[in-house]
């Protein structure tokens, strides 16, 4: 597994505005929105290409596009959601899946009451999307959903990362690649991030 953290400057200034408790919920999902966007390029950064022939205005060209590698964005309901359209304004052919879990507040392990996926998932580049990854309990069980659905390339994008989040993903999903923003010191004892960013969901959504 490879932890890749994002350190461009565009990057850290916007999770700073993210981080500021008095950012409103309309800038705050669109940053997350733009974030997103950003952090495509780096997770899809080894997308296969192939060559192709173009006719430009001048001549035709030799050209380099994407050869045909299908991807799905499995965005973990529901803060997954606000990471969703930056990223398909890039590749807007993508597919869609969706895994609804909840962190139990008292034990703190994944519950699942959701999961849609496109039946060749087998097929396709699969990138999960969920803002936080703190104790890494939801983020393993949507990796293991997507493994028993038979997806074989598995990445992992979360803006806000934590040690324990990141261990637990080295030991149940070695092979899954974390791309995120930062990797802050701990989580409280709530299970939240420290410094963190508060509840990504409520402040994507307003609900808090």
């Amino acid at each position: 597994m490879s932890l890749t953290i994002i350190t461009h400057p565009l990057i850290q200034h916007k999770l700073t505005i993210l981080r500021d408790i008095e950012t409103g919920v309309k800038i705050f999902r669109e940053v997350v929105g733009e974030m997103s966007m950003l952090m495509c390029y780096e997770a899809m950064r080894e997308l296969p290409l192939e060559e192709v022939k173009v006719q430009t205005p001048v001549a035709l060209a030799t050209s380099k596009a994407l050869s045909g590698k299908k991807l799905a964005l499995v965005p973990i309901l529901r803060a997954g959601l606000g990471m969703v359209d930056g990223i398909l304004s890039l590749v807007p052919s993508a597919k869609v899946a969706h895994i609804g879990l909840y962190r139990d507040p008292e034990t703190l392990l994944p519950v699942e009451y959701y999961c849609k996926l496109p039946p060749d998932i087998h097929n396709r580049a699969c990138f999960i999307l969920d803002p936080m990854l703190a104790t890494g309990g939801t983020a393993s069980a949507a990796a293991k959903y997507l493994k028993q659905a038979g997806a074989r390339s598995i990445k992992l994008l979360s803006i806000l990362a934590a040690p324990p989040g990141v261990e637990k993903m080295q030991q149940d999903h070695p092979e899954v690649d974390i791309i995120t923003c930062a990797v802050d010191s701990h989580l409280n004892d709530h299970g939240y991030i420290v410094p963190g960013l508060g509840d990504a969901g409520d402040r994507i959504f307003g609900t808090k």
